[in-house]
This record gives structure tokens, C-alpha cells and sequence, in this order.
């Protein structure tokens, strides 16, 4: 993936977490003894003609919801605030398999339940680009110490949109897998039916490189789905003439902001003069999935945390704890009506993949909003998801990744939907995007790497 030394690497991502992680807090735990002690084992085994596997000397960071064996692991709750795991969790197993180098563990939303990536073990996240703005959520250390040249990829996990906004948001790329495709083993859910650890980086080529390692089956989680993958990444740089791309009349693209809107269309002029085939497409009711999500997903939450909730509630932040409890508001019923509309959900969306490949949107539909927010967390997280809850309801993948810069200067991100398991389609037409356009090369000032 890179020419230099994981050494060298390793130290200008360490040195960058010295000079800057006390301004935008992306990183929980820095495990930067062990960082180095890989990156020698990765060079010595290149200077030997040996090679690690994909991955080989790559620093990465992962979201402190995934476990890692003799690493504290907190889940950004004070609930495992000296919480040291005896094992990794499979995705981790899998990176240093492919050779990867583990700069340490990002924070993250508390419980990854929210969009601005506040918790109770570190000072809020904030965003590198502009500190006064979030970083996203609940991914959002990850996204940030990846923008700010703190590693080079890194793991996060979405629920309803936990991988793709922090991407959108920090001027990155992300993907959201199938649900099913990588495993959750080891990770803390939040709704097991929705969770999907994802891959993190500024390149859709890190991206599909970091997906290829972590996809796979694994019997340790129950929701794990036996459905190989196939070697794409020889095929990733195909060209992508013909491809049918799908812009939903409504819902997706309604209430944009302009700057939004207006870089949502250029990259729509992008795609065409590569070749794909862009028509209208009608996605009935995707207005009123974000409602159903939020009933799947916050009974779930409510029932995995049901001791925590009932009987330490001071230990839990305010905000998420009083958007968690609405869970307890929804009955039998609401969740019965919630999963039937799933899977009417899913037979419309396999009727519009019949017509077109890829459905496209904004991944965020407003300007990123400030750290210092009068919203309650609830309103806020409901704002940002507006075009990523539908698409995690209906178990699709879904890649996020740069398309410019609103008029304040900071990133906005282009959401790319296809069947499932047809993530590397995704990464296909992504990294077709990122090869005639430059935004994802664009840095913080921060940024040394």
C-alpha cells in the first residue's frame, strides 16, 4: 500500500498523536511500544523476502468497541473503563494475519449510540478540520485519526450509519458491509440485527484492501453469514461504462443543503463521463424506514444494556441514556410491525436492484454541525442519519466517500448503495470516482501522512 518503511510510518502516525490528539481526543488507548515492536517484525520479514499478507506494516487503529487481547477495551463507557479483553476479536485476529501494525483503540460515541462521539472515558472527539465541528459518529475517532494522519486505516462499526457519516465527515472513505459479511465477534452491539464492522481510510484501495482481510465467516457470531467472497481486487480497477446508477426522486434528496446539493450533482456528472448510465428511480416508502430502524434499534439497545439502564444509571452520560431509554417506549407489537416492515423493505429494494445497480445520495445530507450543539442528541442523530438508517434497515452495503467542500471548508461526503453482498461493485465504481478526482487526497493541515 505504501513505499515506506513501517517504521517510518509507524513513528510519523505516533508523532502526529503526540502533536495533535490533545486537540481533537481521537484516540482512547495509543499502544505505541507494541506499534513499533510490529512495524521492525514487518520490516525485518520484508528485508527477508517475506511477505506479511495485505496489510503488511499498515498502521491501523480500531474502534474501542472491538475487542483486543491485553488492550483496554472500553466501549467508550465508564461501565469498561479498565476492561482488558483476553482475546482479540476475530476482525483483529484477521488484520494481524494480513500483516497489519495496531497503532492503538479510537474513540468513540458512548456505546457507539450517537453521532457526535462523545463518551465518558475521554474528552469529546472533534473534528481535525475545523475542532470546533464533530468528528461524527459513533465512529468518529476513527474517521479523525485517519484524516489527521494518525494511522492509515482503521475499523469502525455502523449501526445505522456509524461507518459512512464519520467517513462523509472527516473527508474519508468507509463502507458499510452487508450485514452478515464480516463478523461481530467480540465487538459490543448495539442492535445485532443492524451492527456491521467496518473498514476505514482515505482511499477506496486501503478500503477494498482493509475488506478483503476482515470479510469472512465466523461461527462465534450467530448473525455471520457463509457466503464466500471473492478475490475482486484484481478487478477493482475496471472501468465502470454501463453500470446503472439510480437517483431516488424523492426522500434522499429532498431538503438538501446547497452546497450539498450542488456537489452532490457534480459528482452525478462525474460518474456519467465515466461511463455509467444515471436515471430517476422511485424508492417507495424510504421516507418512513428511518421510524422503523429507530424501533428495532433502540429496543435492542435497551434490552443489551437492560441491567445497566435499570440499575447504574448515573454512570451513563445524559444524553445517551435518555435516547437509549426511549427504547423502553416502543411495545411487542411496534417490534413485530418493525421486523414485517423490514421485510417489505427488503422485497422493494430487491426490486429496484433489478433496474439499477447503485443508488446514490449524499451521505450527509446537512452541513457538519458543531460540537457545541443546542440540539438533544436524539434530534441531532436523527438530522445526520436521514439517508443511512434506510439502507442499514435493509442490511445493504453501503460506501461513503469524499466529493468536496462545503462553502465553510469542510468535507461532504457521496453514498454509493448496492445489493447485497455486491460490496465490490461498490469499491469498483468508488475507486473509478477517486481516480479522476482528488478530494480524497485532500489533508488537514495536521496531517503528516
Amino acid at each position: 500500500m505504501y513505499e515506506k518503511s513501517s517504521r517510518v510510518m509507524v513513528e510519523t502516525c505516533l508523532e502526529s498523536i503526540l502533536e495533535n490528539e490533545a486537540k481533537i481526543n481521537s484516540m482512547i488507548t495509543v499502544t505505541a511500544e507494541e506499534a513499533l515492536r510490529q512495524a521492525d517484525e514487518a520490516d525485518k520479514a520484508m528485508e527477508e523476502g517475506r511477505w506479511l499478507g495485505l496489510l503488511h506494516g499498515i498502521p491501523l487503529a480500531v474502534k474501542d468497541n472491538i475487542e483486543t487481547a491485553g488492550v483496554r477495551t472500553t466501549s467508550g463507557s465508564v461501565f469498561f473503563n479498565d476492561h482488558v479483553p483476553n482475546q482479540n476479536a476475530a476482525v483483529v485476529d484477521r488484520l494481524f494475519k494480513a500483516g497489519a501494525v495496531m497503532i492503538g483503540k479510537a474513540s468513540m460515541h458512548e456505546f457507539a449510540f450517537g453521532i457526535r462521539s462523545n463518551n465518558t472515558v475521554n474528552p469529546p472527539c472533534r473534528n481535525p478540520w475545523d475542532a470546533d465541528k464533530i468528528p461524527g459518529g459513533s465512529s468518529g475517532g476513527s474517521g479523525a485519526a485517519i484524516a489527521a494522519g494518525m494511522c492509515v486505516g482503521a475499523l469502525g462499526s455502523d449501526t445505522g450509519g456509524s461507518v459512512r457519516l464519520p467517513a462523509s465527515i472527516n473527508g474519508i472513505s468507509g463502507l458499510r458491509p452487508t450485514h452478515g459479511r464480516v463478523p461481530n465477534h467480540a465487538s459490543t452491539p448495539v442492535s445485532a440485527s443492524f451492527d456491521t464492522i467496518g473498514p476505514m481510510a482515505r482511499s477506496v484501495t486501503d478500503v477494498a484492501r482493509i475488506f478483503a482481510v476482515i470479510a469472512g465467516y465466523d461461527s462465534r457470531d450467530p448473525w455471520s453469514v457463509n457466503r464466500p467472497l471473492l478475490n475482486f481486487l484484481p478487478s477493482l480497477n475496471d472501468e465502470i461504462e454501463g453500470i446503472k446508477i439510480g437517483l431516488p426522486k424523492s426522500f434522499y434528496l429532498e431538503n438538501l443543503n446547497p452546497d450539498i446539493e450542488k456537489l452532490f450533482h457534480n459528482a452525478v456528472n462525474v460518474l456519467e463521463a465515466l461511463g455509467a448510465e444515471v436515471v430517476e428511480i422511485d424508492v417507495p416508502g424510504a421516507s418512513e424506514m428511518q421510524a422503523w430502524a429507530t424501533i428495532l434499534i433502540y429496543s435492542d439497545a435497551c434490552a443489551f444494556h437492560h441491567d445497566r439502564l435499570k440499575n447504574n444509571k448515573e454512570k451513563f452520560s445524559e444524553q445517551v441514556y435518555e435516547r437509549m431509554i426511549t427504547g423502553w417506549s416502543y411495545t411487542n407489537v411496534d417490534y413485530s410491525n418493525a421486523m414485517h416492515a423490514r421485510e417489505l423493505w427488503q422485497r422493494d429494494l430487491a426490486k429496484i436492484f433489478l433496474d439499477v445497480d447503485i443508488i446514490l445520495s449524499p451521505t450527509l445530507p446537512t452541513l457538519i454541525p458543531p460540537v457545541e450543539e443546542e440540539k438533544s442528541l436524539l434530534e441531532a442523530t436523527k438530522d445526520a442519519t436521514r439517508n443511512t438508517y434506510a439502507g442499514a434497515f435493509g442490511k445493504l452495503p453501503g460506501l461513503s466517500i469524499p466529493c468536496g467542500f462545503t462553502s465553510d471548508g469542510l468535507p461532504a461526503g457521496l453514498q454509493l448503495e448496492a445489493s447485497w453482498w455486491d460490496e465490490p461493485l461498490l469499491l469498483k465504481v468508488g475507486a473509478a470516482f477517486q481516480r479522476v478526482t482528488d478530494w480524497h487526497t485532500c489533508k488537514p493541515k495536521m496531517a503528516k501522512i
